[in-house]
């Protein structure tokens, strides 16, 4: 994309819109690349979390949304809220060291990980309960009939 002054922009609106749009996306694509749908990315905007141009009623992605946007899936990956997603973007600053940022990134990572960790602790210990009853089971179900064999 070619730089131009804000005269030349002013004069020049259709050649700048066509230039900028090699780098702008569209709802529908946006949704489609990511594998949301347009309801989450309205819901995105709402929140704060995105803010993408408008032409009219079309709402245009820019590179920064579309970084921003898989900060958010990323963060939802792994379980943090999307109010701790907003807090830890709107610490950016793309002119400063961002070590604000990367504290509190690095902070709210480790205690998502604790959380993490005990959830998987727990899933392990139902799953070992599950397995333990469904051996149970089979093995009554052995000696109360003796002529069929129950596949495992």
């Amino acid at each position: 994309m070619k730089l131009v002054s804000p005269g030349e922009a002013a004069a020049n609106t259709n050649d700048m819109s066509v230039e900028a749009g090699e780098d702008l996306a569209r709802i529908g694509e946006m949704a489609k690349k990511y594998g949301v749908t347009l309801r989450t990315l309205r819901f995105y905007e709402d929140k704060g979390l995105l803010n993408p141009q408008r032409d009219g009623s079309t709402r245009l992605y820019t590179r920064r949304d579309k970084a921003r946007l898989k900060l958010i899936l990323l963060g939802r990956k792994v379980g943090f809220s999307l109010r701790d997603v907003k807090q830890m973007m709107d610490l950016y600053d793309p002119t400063g060291s961002n070590t604000k940022q990367l504290r509190l990134a690095l902070d709210k990572s480790e205690k998502q990980l604790a959380r993490l960790q005990k959830q998987r602790a727990l899933i392990e210990d139902a799953i070992g309960e599950l397995s333990n009853s469904m051996a149970a089971v089979r093995q009554m179900l052995i000696e109360r009939s003796p002529q069929a064999s129950v596949a495992s």
